[in-house]
């Protein structure tokens, strides 16, 4: 409550009933009603974060609680943390596997090889990167840029859960295998899911082929680029998502 005091809400409606242990999710059809389960902070009231003051207040927030991370291996060998970045209302959300080594230079995500690829991409779909938010599974580079661990992808899994509940996009793409599966709770390989629409707490889910892989695989650019039209599509389909 304090968390929630701090960002100037004075009061969340959640109905506490004292045979539980923890507070459960209240379903009804208002908004005002509506909660989503925080992993680390309590409910955070979806109608309760609407404005985009309000979301950047607590994407904020959890970065300062991030601080300067040492709860796994990843941070021995880090220069920067990267958050992630991008408007905190954005109606589309990309989530990678985790910094390189530009990245972890100059502390932002995607901005190597990879990430101007991806940022071409989002351009010849009528996109600029500004508009979109970009985040990964983990924020500090695995040495060498291995895959990050089990154990490591646990540790950080809560940080990018919740700056997806804080931005309430329209769409997620899920940018590789690493990604993907982390998000969805799955081992299916990224070829078998990629190309269609999954549900992440009840957000459209789209897998796509990572940058970096389609770097070493040109001939495959076309598949993602057919993943990025039916994100698109899905957009325009909502009520007040036109534009991400």
């Amino acid at each position: 409550m304090e968390f929630y005091r701090e960002l100037g809400f004075n009061y969340l409606p959640v109905k506490i009933e004292q045979k539980c242990k923890s507070a459960k999710v209240q379903k009804s059809g208002s908004a005002e009603n509506r909660i989503l389960k925080s992993d680390a902070a309590g409910a955070i009231h979806e109608s309760s974060l609407q404005s985009v003051t309000e979301k950047e207040v607590a994407l904020k927030k959890l970065r300062e609680e991030i601080g300067d991370c040492t709860r796994c291996k990843l941070c021995k060998g880090r220069k920067n943390i990267v958050f992630g970045e991008g408007p905190p209302d954005a109606g589309l959300v990309f989530v990678g596997e985790g910094p390189g080594r530009d990245e972890d230079i100059q502390a932002r995500p995607f901005v190597g090889e990879a990430g101007q690829l991806l940022t071409r991409m989002l351009e010849k779909l009528g996109l600029r990167r500004e508009e979109v938010y970009i985040a990964n599974i983990v924020k500090c580079r695995p040495p060498n840029n291995r895959e990050p661990e089990e154990e490591e992808i646990a540790t950080c899994m809560p940080f990018v859960e919740r700056q997806i509940e804080i931005i309430r996009p329209g769409v997620i793409v899920g940018l590789g295998r690493i990604s993907t599966q982390a998000l969805l709770r799955v081992r299916t390989p990224i070829s078998k899911l990629r190309g269609k629409f999954c549900e992440y707490k009840n957000i459209p889910f789209m897998p796509t082929f990572h940058p970096a892989y389609l770097l070493r695989n040109p001939k495959d650019k076309w598949l993602t680029w057919d993943d990025m039209q039916k994100v698109l599509e899905k957009l325009k389909a909502q009520p007040n998502r036109a534009k991400p």
